[in-house]
């Protein structure tokens, strides 16, 4: 029976007590396999030279194979036949070809990789592991398609990769989808295969062409003065009823102070600050951009920001400075972060992120310059087309008041004082 195969009549395909064959009336040697479980799969029929009929299961159908994908790669197996090739090396050939899965390995062993901070790598480990190798791990990684790309990324964005997830360090993790996550997948994918092609190991990049939102460009920022003083309000009122532990209320203002990066915020030792210059400063390795750059990054704090460190209680130079409850991790704000917003009113979409953007956005608008902002936030990269911008001391004190103005005034409005009364650091740790 022939018949030209498409997507509805794989669809409609129905399975019977043997395995039967529809060829495709276009495509020589093209055909859809329905074994009686119901699984259907393409094959490539064909003679060898000694007059033997050989049969190669081309792959299942499914998303990730359709039909249109399956009728292309028979017209290959077609053309190496008449070329007096033998499409069955050819599978024995493939047998040995790389996975997504082996090639994500591969880059994760790469010093490529290696040169990442500590915390993006423990991000993109997670990001591979729970949602990109289980969509596509299984599939070669040199016939991986942009289209098999796109649907994963649709499948991560509608929750498909979900879970909850045992972890050592908290019992469990919970795993989600969301565009957001969808998209930053889609980014580490497109990473693993530049470097794969950089290396030689393969020849195209499937995710190069995917679409995906700028980090950014979808966050929810904190409009002004008035919605930073219901965020001190609550953390305030919350600390009083004893519902948020100091340190992490005081880990909130700090990102909303600053602009450091949570991770950069909940990972911080005494070794990284310096009270006396009123600074702190994380090592390249513990950075985000600090693989590329080689270079600490320095955070010039606010006064505000300086008293905020220095009522945490003493600790040695390898100690937290925002302590856990217990346990040897690091503190953890996600699900404080969720309550505070919510009672404080702030809009839903905003995350822990967003106040670091919420600063950037309002220190734009008072006008500083690209260079101060990428000094300020951190946004160093690597190019022979930018010098890094070396601000003095007395410079980047007056950017970080600057940056943390709008922040400060709702801070002295919830505490019903003037933002001078707030009192800056007075020690140094060793």
């Amino acid at each position: 029976m022939t018949k030209e195969i498409t997507k509805s009549v794989v669809d409609s395909a129905v399975a019977s007590e043997k395995i039967f064959i529809l060829w495709d009336s276009k495509t020589p040697g093209f055909g859809l396999a329905v074994y009686p479980t119901g699984v259907k799969s393409f094959v490539f029929g064909f003679r060898t030279p000694e007059g033997k009929n050989r049969r190669i299961t081309i792959g299942k159908a499914s998303e990730s194979l359709t039909a249109d994908q399956a009728r292309k790669r028979a017209k290959e197996l077609y053309r190496e036949v008449l070329n007096g090739g033998d499409p069955m090396g050819h599978k024995q050939k493939r047998q040995k070809a790389l996975t997504v899965n082996q090639l994500l390995d591969l880059y994760l062993e790469s010093p490529t990789f290696a040169k990442k901070a500590e915390s993006t790598k423990y991000v993109d480990k997670g990001r591979i592991e729970r949602h990109i190798r289980p969509l596509l791990g299984k599939q070669y990684a040199d016939l991986l398609s942009p289209d098999s790309v796109r649907r994963a990324q649709n499948d991560i964005t509608k929750g498909k990769t979900a879970a909850n997830v045992k972890t050592k360090a908290r019992g469990v993790a919970k795993v989600t989808g969301g565009k957001g996550t969808a998209d930053k997948a889609v980014l580490v994918l497109r990473a693993a295969y530049s470097w794969a092609v950089s290396e030689g190991i393969l020849k195209d990049n499937p995710a190069a062409s995917i679409k995906v939102d700028q980090p950014g460009q979808r966050d929810t920022i904190m409009a002004g003065s008035e919605d930073y003083a219901r965020l001190f309000n609550t953390l305030v009122q919350m600390e009083n009823e004893l519902r948020i532990r100091q340190p992490v209320a005081d880990a909130i203002r700090f990102i909303a102070l600053t602009g450091a990066r949570k991770g950069e915020v909940v990972s911080m030792t005494w070794s990284y600050v310096d009270q006396s210059a009123g600074q702190v400063s994380i090592p390249p390795n513990k950075h985000k951009t600090g693989g590329r750059t080689g270079k600490p990054r320095v955070i010039t704090l606010p006064v505000a920001a300086q008293a905020i460190i220095a009522r945490q209680p003493d600790g040695d130079p390898v100690d937290y400075v925002f302590m856990p409850a217990k346990g040897d991790g690091v503190i953890s704000l996600a699900k404080p972060w969720r309550q505070v917003r919510k009672e404080a009113g702030l809009p839903a979409a905003l995350g822990l992120h967003g106040l670091r953007h919420s600063l950037a956005s309002h220190l734009a608008m008072d006008g500083a310059s690209s260079a101060e902002l990428m000094e300020s936030l951190g946004h160093k990269q690597v190019s022979t087309t930018m010098r890094y911008i070396h601000f003095a001391e007395k410079s980047k004190s007056t950017l970080a008041e600057r940056a943390a103005a709008t922040a400060l005034a709702g801070l002295a409005e919830s505490l019903g004082k003037p933002k001078a009364d707030i009192v800056p650091m007075k020690k140094t740790k060793p």
